[in-house]
Protein backbone atom coordinates (compact mmCIF):
# COMPACT_ATOMS: atom_id res chain seq x y z
CA UNK A 1 0.00 0.00 0.00
CA UNK A 2 1.80 3.16 -0.92
CA UNK A 3 2.17 6.41 1.62
CA UNK A 4 -0.55 9.13 0.74
CA UNK A 5 1.01 12.24 -0.05
CA UNK A 6 -0.65 15.17 -0.86
CA UNK A 7 0.05 18.54 -2.35
CA UNK A 8 -3.01 20.32 -0.95
CA UNK A 9 -4.44 19.05 2.38
CA UNK A 10 -7.06 20.68 4.31
CA UNK A 11 -7.84 20.28 7.84
CA UNK A 12 -10.84 18.00 6.91
CA UNK A 13 -8.63 16.42 4.52
CA UNK A 14 -5.97 15.51 7.23
CA UNK A 15 -8.34 13.34 8.94
CA UNK A 16 -9.38 11.55 6.16
CA UNK A 17 -5.80 10.60 5.29
CA UNK A 18 -5.22 9.68 8.97
CA UNK A 19 -5.81 6.05 8.00
CA UNK A 20 -2.36 5.67 7.05
CA UNK A 21 -1.16 2.67 8.81
CA UNK A 22 2.20 1.20 10.16
CA UNK A 23 2.19 -0.93 7.23
CA UNK A 24 1.88 1.34 4.90
CA UNK A 25 5.33 3.48 6.62
CA UNK A 26 6.90 -0.47 6.45
CA UNK A 27 6.39 -0.46 2.94
CA UNK A 28 9.09 2.43 2.02
CA UNK A 29 11.74 -0.34 3.32
CA UNK A 30 15.42 0.17 4.14
CA UNK A 31 16.91 3.86 4.61
CA UNK A 32 18.26 5.91 1.49
CA UNK A 33 21.98 7.49 1.01
CA UNK A 34 21.48 11.20 0.98
CA UNK A 35 24.66 11.85 -0.94
CA UNK A 36 27.81 13.23 0.24
CA UNK A 37 26.65 15.00 3.65
CA UNK A 38 24.75 11.59 4.57
CA UNK A 39 28.08 11.10 6.74
CA UNK A 40 27.20 14.01 8.70
CA UNK A 41 24.29 13.28 10.82
CA UNK A 42 22.48 12.97 14.43
CA UNK A 43 20.87 10.00 15.68
CA UNK A 44 17.82 10.59 18.34
CA UNK A 45 15.60 8.82 20.50
CA UNK A 46 11.87 10.21 19.09
CA UNK A 47 9.55 9.12 22.21
CA UNK A 48 5.52 10.19 22.58
CA UNK A 49 2.79 9.75 25.19
CA UNK A 50 4.09 7.55 27.88
CA UNK A 51 1.70 8.40 30.74
CA UNK A 52 3.63 7.71 33.67
CA UNK A 53 1.82 7.22 36.41
CA UNK A 54 2.83 7.64 40.21
CA UNK A 55 1.55 4.10 40.88
CA UNK A 56 3.78 1.72 39.15
CA UNK A 57 0.90 -0.77 39.01
CA UNK A 58 -1.45 1.52 37.13
CA UNK A 59 -2.66 -0.49 34.21
CA UNK A 60 -5.01 -0.06 31.09
CA UNK A 61 -6.07 -2.16 28.58
CA UNK A 62 -3.42 -4.53 29.73
CA UNK A 63 -0.56 -2.54 29.38
CA UNK A 64 1.49 -1.06 32.53
CA UNK A 65 2.58 2.59 31.45
CA UNK A 66 5.22 2.72 33.96
CA UNK A 67 6.97 -1.15 33.08
CA UNK A 68 6.64 0.67 29.23
CA UNK A 69 8.72 3.32 30.07
CA UNK A 70 11.05 1.33 32.03
CA UNK A 71 11.53 -1.03 28.69
CA UNK A 72 12.08 2.19 26.41
CA UNK A 73 14.95 3.67 28.76
CA UNK A 74 16.66 0.65 28.38
CA UNK A 75 16.41 0.37 24.48
CA UNK A 76 17.19 3.95 24.37
CA UNK A 77 20.36 3.75 26.20
CA UNK A 78 21.59 0.45 24.78
CA UNK A 79 21.14 2.25 20.87
CA UNK A 80 23.22 5.16 22.53
CA UNK A 81 21.85 8.04 20.59
CA UNK A 82 22.84 11.30 20.98
CA UNK A 83 19.89 13.12 22.76
CA UNK A 84 16.28 12.18 23.38
CA UNK A 85 12.54 13.70 23.15
CA UNK A 86 9.13 12.93 24.19
CA UNK A 87 6.65 14.58 22.72
CA UNK A 88 3.98 14.99 25.63
CA UNK A 89 1.64 13.40 27.61
CA UNK A 90 3.93 12.58 29.77
CA UNK A 91 2.37 12.01 32.85
CA UNK A 92 -0.82 9.37 33.29
CA UNK A 93 -3.61 11.25 33.26
CA UNK A 94 -3.57 14.55 35.14
CA UNK A 95 0.02 15.41 35.80
CA UNK A 96 0.38 15.43 39.77
CA UNK A 97 3.40 15.68 41.14
CA UNK A 98 3.86 12.22 42.06
CA UNK A 99 3.54 11.28 37.89
CA UNK A 100 6.97 13.49 37.54
CA UNK A 101 8.47 12.48 40.46
CA UNK A 102 8.31 8.87 38.63
CA UNK A 103 9.22 9.65 35.20
CA UNK A 104 12.25 11.84 36.48
CA UNK A 105 12.90 8.75 38.27
CA UNK A 106 12.76 6.28 35.32
CA UNK A 107 14.61 9.12 33.05
CA UNK A 108 17.23 9.46 35.47
CA UNK A 109 19.95 7.22 33.52
CA UNK A 110 18.86 8.76 30.33
CA UNK A 111 19.51 12.46 31.32
CA UNK A 112 22.76 11.53 32.80
CA UNK A 113 24.31 10.74 29.33
CA UNK A 114 22.26 12.18 27.06
CA UNK A 115 20.40 15.48 26.58
CA UNK A 116 16.36 14.93 27.05
CA UNK A 117 13.77 17.34 26.14
CA UNK A 118 10.25 17.20 27.05
CA UNK A 119 7.08 18.64 25.56
CA UNK A 120 3.45 18.97 27.33
CA UNK A 121 0.11 17.35 26.08
CA UNK A 122 -3.04 18.01 27.48
CA UNK A 123 -2.45 14.63 30.47
CA UNK A 124 0.21 17.10 31.39
CA UNK A 125 0.49 20.04 34.07
CA UNK A 126 2.88 22.98 33.43
CA UNK A 127 3.60 24.23 36.50
CA UNK A 128 4.27 20.75 37.88
CA UNK A 129 6.42 19.45 35.22
CA UNK A 130 8.38 22.92 35.96
CA UNK A 131 8.74 22.35 39.56
CA UNK A 132 9.69 18.69 38.65
CA UNK A 133 12.18 19.52 35.92
CA UNK A 134 14.55 22.72 36.79
CA UNK A 135 17.06 21.95 34.04
CA UNK A 136 16.42 21.60 30.30
CA UNK A 137 18.38 20.59 27.44
CA UNK A 138 19.12 23.66 24.66
CA UNK A 139 17.71 27.34 24.71
CA UNK A 140 14.41 28.04 27.18
CA UNK A 141 12.52 31.22 24.89
CA UNK A 142 10.47 33.25 26.60
CA UNK A 143 7.47 33.07 25.24
CA UNK A 144 4.36 33.93 27.97
CA UNK A 145 2.71 30.73 29.69
CA UNK A 146 4.53 28.24 27.46
CA UNK A 147 7.56 26.03 27.56
CA UNK A 148 9.29 26.18 24.70
CA UNK A 149 13.36 25.16 23.79
CA UNK A 150 15.33 25.89 21.08
CA UNK A 151 17.99 22.74 20.95
CA UNK A 152 20.93 22.95 18.26
CA UNK A 153 22.68 19.89 16.73
CA UNK A 154 24.08 19.96 13.79
CA UNK A 155 23.22 19.16 11.14
CA UNK A 156 19.80 19.70 12.37
CA UNK A 157 17.50 21.93 14.53
CA UNK A 158 14.45 21.33 16.84
CA UNK A 159 12.10 23.79 18.30
CA UNK A 160 10.49 22.03 20.93
CA UNK A 161 6.44 23.72 21.35
CA UNK A 162 3.79 23.80 23.94
CA UNK A 163 -0.29 23.01 22.78
CA UNK A 164 -1.47 22.32 26.14
CA UNK A 165 -4.22 23.97 26.64
CA UNK A 166 -6.04 22.18 29.46
CA UNK A 167 -5.04 19.75 31.53
CA UNK A 168 -6.71 16.87 31.33
CA UNK A 169 -8.90 18.06 28.30
CA UNK A 170 -8.03 16.49 24.69
CA UNK A 171 -7.45 19.59 22.37
CA UNK A 172 -4.63 21.71 22.43
CA UNK A 173 -3.94 24.82 21.55
CA UNK A 174 -0.30 27.07 20.55
CA UNK A 175 -2.17 30.52 20.82
CA UNK A 176 -1.37 33.93 18.91
CA UNK A 177 1.98 34.45 21.65
CA UNK A 178 3.55 31.41 20.45
CA UNK A 179 2.46 31.41 16.45
CA UNK A 180 4.01 35.09 16.67
CA UNK A 181 7.16 34.04 18.77
CA UNK A 182 7.56 30.91 16.27
CA UNK A 183 7.32 33.31 13.38
CA UNK A 184 9.42 35.83 14.15
CA UNK A 185 12.32 33.60 14.50
CA UNK A 186 11.72 31.51 11.59
CA UNK A 187 12.36 34.43 9.77
CA UNK A 188 15.65 35.44 11.71
CA UNK A 189 17.18 31.85 11.32
CA UNK A 190 19.44 30.03 9.50
CA UNK A 191 18.57 28.14 6.84
CA UNK A 192 19.55 25.12 8.89
CA UNK A 193 16.95 22.08 8.57
CA UNK A 194 14.49 22.19 11.66
CA UNK A 195 12.02 19.95 13.20
CA UNK A 196 9.23 21.47 14.84
CA UNK A 197 7.78 19.26 17.87
CA UNK A 198 4.88 19.34 19.87
CA UNK A 199 2.17 16.91 21.05
CA UNK A 200 -1.34 17.63 19.70
CA UNK A 201 -2.64 16.03 16.02
CA UNK A 202 -3.31 18.50 12.97
CA UNK A 203 -6.77 17.85 12.42
CA UNK A 204 -10.37 19.22 12.84
CA UNK A 205 -11.75 16.73 15.19
CA UNK A 206 -12.13 18.91 18.83
CA UNK A 207 -9.10 16.71 20.46
CA UNK A 208 -6.47 18.03 17.59
CA UNK A 209 -4.47 21.37 17.90
CA UNK A 210 -7.13 24.41 17.58
CA UNK A 211 -5.54 26.27 15.33
CA UNK A 212 -4.05 24.15 12.61
CA UNK A 213 -4.55 25.93 9.57
CA UNK A 214 -2.95 29.12 11.56
CA UNK A 215 -0.14 27.36 12.71
CA UNK A 216 0.46 25.76 9.18
CA UNK A 217 0.22 29.72 7.51
CA UNK A 218 2.74 29.63 9.57
CA UNK A 219 5.40 27.97 9.03
CA UNK A 220 4.69 26.54 5.60
CA UNK A 221 6.29 29.82 4.12
CA UNK A 222 9.75 29.22 5.98
CA UNK A 223 11.61 26.35 4.02
CA UNK A 224 13.98 25.89 6.65
CA UNK A 225 10.74 23.87 8.47
CA UNK A 226 11.14 20.15 7.09
CA UNK A 227 8.92 17.84 9.73
CA UNK A 228 6.58 18.37 12.31
CA UNK A 229 6.75 15.49 14.92
CA UNK A 230 4.02 15.02 17.30
CA UNK A 231 1.98 12.17 19.01
CA UNK A 232 -1.78 12.16 20.79
CA UNK A 233 -3.18 9.58 18.50
CA UNK A 234 -1.19 6.55 19.92
CA UNK A 235 -0.79 5.92 15.88
CA UNK A 236 2.45 5.90 13.94
CA UNK A 237 1.96 7.05 10.72
CA UNK A 238 3.80 9.52 8.15
CA UNK A 239 1.92 12.04 5.77
CA UNK A 240 2.70 15.08 3.95
CA UNK A 241 1.49 18.55 3.32
CA UNK A 242 2.79 20.83 0.85
CA UNK A 243 6.36 19.43 1.08
CA UNK A 244 6.64 19.13 5.24
CA UNK A 245 6.89 15.61 6.96
CA UNK A 246 3.99 14.85 9.22
CA UNK A 247 5.45 12.55 11.51
CA UNK A 248 2.91 11.02 14.28
CA UNK A 249 4.69 8.70 16.78
CA UNK A 250 3.80 5.99 18.17
CA UNK A 251 2.98 5.35 22.41
CA UNK A 252 4.79 3.99 24.93
CA UNK A 253 2.58 3.62 27.10
CA UNK A 254 -0.64 2.14 25.66
CA UNK A 255 -1.85 1.60 22.52
CA UNK A 256 -5.86 2.51 21.89
CA UNK A 257 -6.30 -0.32 18.91
CA UNK A 258 -4.83 -3.77 18.59
CA UNK A 259 -3.20 -2.57 15.12
CA UNK A 260 -1.08 -0.05 16.71
CA UNK A 261 2.79 -0.51 17.68
CA UNK A 262 3.59 0.36 21.44
CA UNK A 263 7.01 2.26 21.16
CA UNK A 264 9.67 4.53 20.25
CA UNK A 265 11.66 5.71 16.89
CA UNK A 266 15.37 5.90 16.17
CA UNK A 267 15.88 8.71 13.82
CA UNK A 268 18.97 9.32 12.12
CA UNK A 269 18.85 12.93 10.68
CA UNK A 270 20.84 14.56 8.12
CA UNK A 271 20.65 18.01 5.97
CA UNK A 272 19.12 16.07 3.48
CA UNK A 273 16.72 13.99 5.50
CA UNK A 274 16.18 11.22 7.73
CA UNK A 275 15.76 7.51 8.11
CA UNK A 276 13.03 6.49 11.19
CA UNK A 277 13.35 2.85 12.76
CA UNK A 278 10.46 1.49 14.98
CA UNK A 279 11.29 0.03 18.44
CA UNK A 280 8.09 -1.76 18.93
CA UNK A 281 7.68 -3.68 22.42
CA UNK A 282 4.20 -4.33 22.58
CA UNK A 283 0.75 -3.81 20.83
CA UNK A 284 1.45 -4.95 16.79
CA UNK A 285 5.09 -5.76 16.77
CA UNK A 286 5.15 -7.09 13.18
CA UNK A 287 6.98 -3.77 12.20
CA UNK A 288 9.74 -4.16 14.74
CA UNK A 289 12.37 -3.16 13.18
CA UNK A 290 11.48 -1.73 9.75
CA UNK A 291 12.65 1.81 8.37
CA UNK A 292 11.33 4.42 6.42
CA UNK A 293 13.57 7.19 5.22
CA UNK A 294 12.64 10.74 3.75
CA UNK A 295 14.33 13.84 1.74
CA UNK A 296 13.28 17.42 3.16
CA UNK A 297 11.82 19.36 0.94
CA UNK A 298 14.24 22.21 -1.12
Amino acid sequence: MPILLHNNLSRRGFLRTAAVSMGAIAALGVPRTFGDDSRESTRWAFLSDTHVPEDITNEYRGFFPYENMKAAVQQVLEVSPEGAIITGDLARLEGFPGNYAMLKTLTGPLVEKIPVGMVLGNHDHRANFLNAFTEHPGEQQSVRGKHVLIIEKPPVRFILLDSLLFTNQVPGLLGKAQREWLSSYLRSADKTPTLLFFHHTLGDEDGSLLDTERFFATVIPHTAVKALVFGHSHVYQHLEHLGVHLINLPAVGYNFRDVDPVGWIEAELTARGGSFTLHAFGGNRQDDGKTFSLEWRG
